[in-house]
């Protein structure tokens, strides 16, 4: 039985989609069925008819979602939709340089995914760009652990 999951990517530069692959090979080496879905035409009804969702963003600006995951979001806090039946993850993207903002666009997916009553899977994955680590690189073992987490 493999778990069905849909990896959700925010991205402005590309670096989200490159982790969502990373994650994409792990889960499939697990035996779970996952698919990448950029955000950029999605709305609250592609989570809600969900039954497993991985959000994988960064964060841009003044601490907001990328420009591609911003309908998505505002179409989740406008429909409230009850997200009571999905599991998801979160893998958020960010720079401690900006320590007021640090991986704000995950935390807001992670805060409203909440209100609405989804069930997270593990913790928020906080990946930092300034401590010289890839986030792809750390990607596979966040995904590893997550999945084992999920099946459990």
């Amino acid at each position: 039985m493999g778990e069905n999951i849909h990896i959700l990517v925010g991205t402005m530069t590309g670096t989200a989609e490159l982790v969502a692959d990373e994650i994409l090979d792990t889960l499939l080496d697990k035996g779970a069925e996952a698919e990448i879905s950029l955000m950029d035409d999605l709305r609250a009804d592609a989570v809600s008819a969900a039954d497993t969702v991985i959000i994988c963003t960064s964060t841009y600006g003044q601490g907001d979602v990328p420009d591609n995951a911003q309908a998505l979001l505002e179409s989740l806090k406008e429909a409230k939709p009850d997200l009571s039946s999905v599991r998801y993850g979160v893998f958020a993207l960010g720079d401690m340089t900006y320590a007021q903002t640090f991986c704000f666009g995950g935390k807001q997916f992670d805060e409203t995914f909440q209100e609405l009553g989804a069930k997270r899977v593990g913790d928020v994955r906080l990946h930092d760009a300034s401590s010289g680590s890839l986030p792809e690189d750390e990607a596979s073992d966040w995904a590893a652990d997550w999945y084992e987490e999920l099946v459990a």
